[in-house]
């Protein structure tokens, strides 16, 4: 586990790159930016409770050269302040980068904290860059890779403390570009995200029960890297795509699309959050009773396998 994998891997970045700001309406404790408001203090800012205030602010700033990070949670980003990430900045192509928190069932705080259709919103904003990084490994290659894109980004943010699931010393995250982490052909498992560590997870206990399957990361939702999708896909007898997000509107549709488009035939099933709000609840709980768990994901591959 690493303790708060974005904050540091910010003030490595600030102390690089003297254009490089933070801003967090109101909630930087809980996004991991204490790290670098300790660190580089005149270099934060702290919007308050106006997360379109928060998006107006960092477009501005991106205008005279500054590369803001925003961060707060990814419901109010993409519920309260759509509009002002849309036309404020992806409209402009400004160089404005967000980090989320509480994606998907991260959080007991119900329907009004979890993100759970938060990357098929931001998706569908034009020239926006969505991504949702894996583990702690991820999360830091994440925040030094987009600060060399020009243009707007939107990343799901996994806080406090967070696995380690990748090698960095091997792994390279690369906007729009998926990984194979895994070989195999009964199951393939198309996943983002923290499901890619339980689709590991799964498919290991898998091999011991005769199964071979596949896990195909997909850090980067837009742009997607269909031509990987498709050619894993074509590779395996059965899809099975794993998201900590609404299956409908998310990974899954992105992936039924992309076979839909390239012709490949092999069969698709889902493993998401259905299409309602969440209770309140402890996390572990509200995980396992969506289906969030290596124990699904082994049952389902089971099932169809």
């Amino acid at each position: 586990m690493t303790d708060a994998p974005f904050g540091k891997a910010l003030v490595a970045l600030g102390r690089r790159r003297p254009e490089v700001v933070a801003l967090s309406a109101d909630l930087s404790k809980y996004t991991d930016l204490i790290p670098f408001i300790e660190a580089l203090p005149d270099r934060f800012f702290n919007i308050g409770m106006a997360e379109q205030n928060l998006f107006s602010m960092a477009a501005g700033m991106a205008r005279t050269g500054m590369v803001p990070y925003c961060t707060t949670y990814g419901v109010f980003a993409t519920r309260r302040a759509y509009d002002f990430i849309a036309i404020g900045c992806a409209h402009a192509h400004l160089n404005v980068k967000i980090f989320a928190g509480l994606p998907g069932l991260t959080t007991g705080y119900g329907g009004t904290h979890q993100a759970t259709e938060d990357t098929g919103l931001a998706r569908l904003i034009p020239d926006l860059v969505v991504i949702d990084p894996c583990d702690a490994t991820e999360i830091a290659q994440v925040v030094d890779a987009v600060a060399e894109y020009q243009g707007p980004v939107y990343v799901r943010l996994l806080r406090a403390s967070v696995p380690v699931v990748l090698n960095p010393a091997s792994y390279q995250f690369v906007i729009g570009k998926a990984r194979v982490l895994r070989e195999g052909s009964d199951i393939g498992f198309i996943s983002t995200g923290f499901m890619t560590e339980r689709a590991l997870d799964a498919a290991a206990e898998l091999a011991k029960r005769g199964v071979k399957a596949g896990v195909l990361h997909v850090p980067t939702l837009k742009p997607l890297d269909s031509e990987a999708i498709a050619r894993f896909a074509a590779s395996v007898a059965h899809v099975l795509v794993a998201e900590n997000h609404v299956s409908t509107g998310g990974l899954a549709s992105y992936v039924a699309e992309t076979l839909f488009d390239s012709g490949t035939r092999t069969r698709l099933t889902r493993i998401g959050l259905p299409d309602r709000f969440i209770e309140c609840g402890s996390v572990p709980v509200l995980q396992k009773r969506y289906g969030l768990t290596v124990d699904r994901i082994i049952d389902v591959a089971l099932a169809v396998a």
